[in-house]
C-alpha cells in the first residue's frame, strides 16, 4: 500500500520515502555550508525530545530503544541520500533485529522493550534548520510505525540484508540504497 503526503518542503511516498530533487539541492547546499556532523547521541536526544513533546500533547507514547535504533537508521539514510554526507559518524551494525547504533543501544538497553523516559534539556539551537527539517520528516513519517513494523521494514532493505550479522553497515550501502529507493528522480 502506498501513501503520499505533500509537505511544504518534502514529498513523501510510503511504503517508500521519496524526496524531491529540488529539496535535495537546497538542503544539500545548506548542510554542505555548515559542514556539521552530529553524534548519534545528539540525534537520538533530538528524537526523544521531539517524542516528549508529543507525549505532553497526548498524541504519542514513549519511543523504545528498538524504535529509536530504526529512526537513527532512517535519518542517516535520508541525510546521506540528500546531501552525500553522513548525519553522524557512529557506525550502524546489522544486528538480529535490524540496524543498530551500538553505543546508543547500550545507553538505553536498561529500558528493555519499554519506552525511554527522556527528561533532558535538549538544546535545539545546536542543530541547523535543514537537518531539523529532515529529522522532523523522518519522525513524522517513520515514527508513526511501531518498533516491530520498523524492524520488519529494515529487514526488507539491502543494507541490512547484505551485511554479515553484527557487521558494520557501510554508509556507502545506505547512501546507495536510499538514493535508489527513496529519492525521486
Amino acid at each position: 500500500m502506498l501513501y503520499t503526503l505533500y509537505t511544504r518542503e518534502i514529498k513523501l511516498t510510503f511504503k517508500r520515502y521519496v524526496i524531491s530533487l529540488a529539496m535535495r539541492a537546497s538542503i544539500g547546499v545548506f548542510i554542505r555550508r555548515s559542514k556539521k556532523m552530529y553524534s548519534a547521541e545528539y540525534i537520538s536526544e533530538w528524537f526523544l525530545a521531539r517524542n516528549r513533546q508529543d507525549i505532553i500533547n497526548g498524541s504519542d507514547e514513549s519511543i523504545s530503544n528498538l524504535k529509536l535504533q530504526k529512526l537513527l537508521y532512517y535519518a542517516q539514510g535520508c541525510v546521506l541520500a540528500l546531501t552525500g554526507k553522513p548525519l553522524f559518524g557512529d557506525e550502524i551494525q546489522a544486528w538480529t533485529h535490524g540496524p543498530v547504533v551500538p553505543n546508543i543501544y547500550r545507553k538505553y538497553k536498561e529500558n528493555g522493550s519499554c519506552g525511554i523516559n527522556y527528561d533532558g534539556c535538549f538544546d535545539y539551537k545546536k542543530i541547523d534548520k535543514a537537518t531539523e527539517s529532515i529529522l522532523e520528516e523522518v519522525y513524522e513519517e517513520f515514527g508513526q510505525f511501531s518498533a516491530w513494523k520498523l524492524r520488519n521494514m529494515t529487514h526488507e532493505e539491502k543494507p541490512w540484508q547484505e551485511t554479515a550479522k553484527n557487521g558494520v553497515i557501510s554508509t556507502d550501502s545506505i547512501k546507495k540504497y536510499f538514493e535508489e529507493n527513496y529519492l525521486e528522480n
